[in-house]
């Protein structure tokens, strides 16, 4: 299959009652946030709902778009990642994403290793009045706004 010239992917940072962090472990990156593809004509609302629940196995609410991160090099991406508070379900991990946990907003440095989701998942705990944008390279990954 053929990579398209851009993609458009969601992201997002759930939260539950107790404040705690919700992270999904992709087979190949490691802990991160629920995140994937949003497919063509889908609203952004749905793929974000579908991605954490086919990821984890949970519903969300109060989702809200922010910030936007745009990779630059190719194939160019654009990720708008949301913050959302959990809605309901049991965690239950998938053939993607075989291991699935909420943790402590301490914790998550501890688990996610990779430059780019950790970035990522610190500008979304960062308190935003109005919504962020940053952009990047890799290979070598750099931060560029």
């Amino acid at each position: 299959m053929d990579l398209p010239k851009h993609v458009l992917v969601v992201s997002c940072l759930v939260r539950n009652g107790d404040n705690e962090v919700l992270l999904v472990k992709h087979h190949i990156r490691g802990w991160e946030l629920p995140q994937g593809r949003v497919e063509e004509g889908e609203a952004l609302i749905f793929a974000l709902s579908r991605e954490v629940l086919e990821e984890a196995g949970v519903t969300i609410s109060h989702a809200k778009p922010t910030v936007i991160w745009s990779k630059i090099s190719a194939p160019t991406t654009l990720i708008l990642c949301f913050t959302a508070l959990y809605a309901s379900g049991e965690l239950t991990p998938s053939d993607e994403t075989p291991e699935v946990k909420w943790c402590s907003e301490g914790e998550v440095f501890q688990w996610v290793s990779h430059p780019v989701n950790r970035d990522r998942i610190h500008s979304l705990l960062e308190t935003h009045d109005t919504l962020q944008f940053r952009s990047y390279t890799t290979a070598p990954y750099r931060v560029l706004s």
